[in-house]
């Protein structure tokens, strides 16, 4: 069994959240539960936590009989019909953390990282899911893995390591880390290989999880889910997430256009409530080097 990391800015999401004792806040990526955990400890009994997660391990950590707190074993992507099912719309905060949690990273037979040779390329992170990152590597057309690598591994050399694949796969199936490896290895730069891998995986991952898409839903339906005054927090780890939630802020769409009405004021539905994004203290980098990357972005519904 693998551990859950601890919470990425925990004082921080709790401060943007801005909870009300009795009020309903959402926690999309219950995971570990350390944010969920922290956030009951501010409510008293008329509060209400309901925590979503799609990954099966994630029940392990629930906490014990607390009916403020509910459960639903899904992806976020369709927040606002959960939440009208169960009569909890409007809520007062929506946290979403959007990273692979160091249990998944560090569980080797999920394959969603380079790190274990041996393991298999699955990369789901909802196991009732079809399509795998095994999937991917085999029958995807050699444009399709060159989009894929491109557009969320942000690789340059995008095509050239679909034809490779294409080459390798035709001689052997591409099942395990090291097959993955062993077919890219001369892309590889010496000494900073990990950087490249570590791109490969993302791409992958972002693929079979379909990340980016079930983001701009989240996104999209805050806005009809969080009440006036209500907060926004989401902490990305990539600059690809990371865009779409600044722009989504900034202007209310994803391409960062910005509109204005009559009088010349910015139509959007939140108000930015930090400028910059907050990214972790120095002290929690020395703790924690994985919230190296992390960037959290709040905001107030209009």
């Amino acid at each position: 069994m693998g551990k859950y990391h601890v919470p990425v800015m925990l004082n921080e999401c709790l401060e943007g959240l801005h909870i009300k004792p009795d009020g309903i806040i959402v926690d999309t990526t219950f995971g570990g539960g350390g944010h969920s955990n922290a956030i009951l400890k501010q409510l008293n009994k008329n509060g209400k936590l309901i925590a979503f997660d799609q990954d099966e391990a994630a029940k392990n950590n629930l906490p014990d009989n607390d009916e403020r707190f509910v459960f639903i074993d899904q992806n976020f992507e369709f927040i606002k019909n959960h939440l009208q099912y169960q009569a909890l719309i409007p809520v007062d905060g929506i946290l979403a953390d959007l990273g692979v949690s160091s249990y998944q990273f560090d569980t080797d037979e999920r394959g969603f990282s380079y790190r274990f040779d041996d393991a298999i390329l699955d990369m789901r992170m909802d196991k009732t899911s079809s399509l795998t990152a095994i999937f991917v590597l085999n029958n995807y057309t050699e444009e399709q893995l060159a989009d894929v690598f491109y557009q969320y591994g942000e690789l340059k050399n995008s095509r050239q390591i679909a034809k490779q694949i294409l080459n390798s796969r035709t001689q052997k199936r591409i099942e395990r880390v090291n097959d993955l490896k062993m077919a890219l290895e001369n892309f590889a730069p010496k000494f900073k290989d990990y950087k490249f891998w570590s791109q490969i995986f993302q791409a992958l991952r972002i693929e079979v999880n379909r990340e980016l898409e079930v983001l701009k839903a989240l996104l999209l339906q805050c806005v009809d889910v969080l009440k006036k005054d209500g907060r926004l927090v989401i902490m990305s780890y990539h600059s690809l997430e990371d865009r779409l939630v600044k722009n989504f802020i900034n202007t209310g769409n994803f391409n960062g256009e910005t509109q204005k009405d009559f009088y010349g004021n910015i139509i959007r539905p939140f108000n930015p409530v930090t400028r910059k994004a907050v990214t972790p203290s120095e002290e929690e980098l020395a703790i924690n080097p994985r919230s190296r990357s992390a960037k959290l972005r709040i905001a107030e519904r209009n």
